[in-house]
């Protein structure tokens, strides 16, 4: 597909922003009623994995979370074709376990096509959402 733009970082970091304080929140919420610790080793990792089945489903489903359809981006694959779920979880372990390195990573080597290093190992792109 010819008439794909890739997104820009900046979009990317605000939809990313946005999922983030959106998952946060329900985080909170849990962590709260069960009378958990939310600075803990514990709180934070479920905070990532509340991330990743969040991305997971939502990106592996239609390509976009939230912050994505806010900013009128989605996820596709190399060639601007849908995305599988398994593309979505590659896609979604780098950015909730692992995002300084996937995104240093990803910078540093595969800038041409604004990817990360899970984005690359998923095949896949940040376009902006043609309408």
């Amino acid at each position: 597909m010819d008439e794909m733009a890739l997104a820009s970082w900046d979009d990317r970091f605000w939809a990313w922003l946005i999922d983030v304080l959106l998952m946060s929140i329900l985080w909170h919420r849990f962590l709260v009623s069960q009378e958990m610790d939310v600075i803990s080793l514990q709180g934070i990792a479920l905070l990532a994995l509340l991330l990743f089945i969040y991305w997971t489903a939502l990106e592996g489903y239609r390509g976009q979370s939230l912050g994505k359809m806010f900013l009128n981006i989605v996820i596709k694959g190399s060639h601007g074709e849908d995305i599988r779920f398994r593309d979505a979880a590659v896609e979604a372990l780098g950015k909730a376990f692992l995002l300084p390195l996937d995104c240093l990573l990803g910078w540093l080597y595969f800038r041409e096509k604004r990817q990360r290093l899970f984005s690359r190992l998923s095949d896949t792109i940040v376009v902006n959402q043609m309408e």
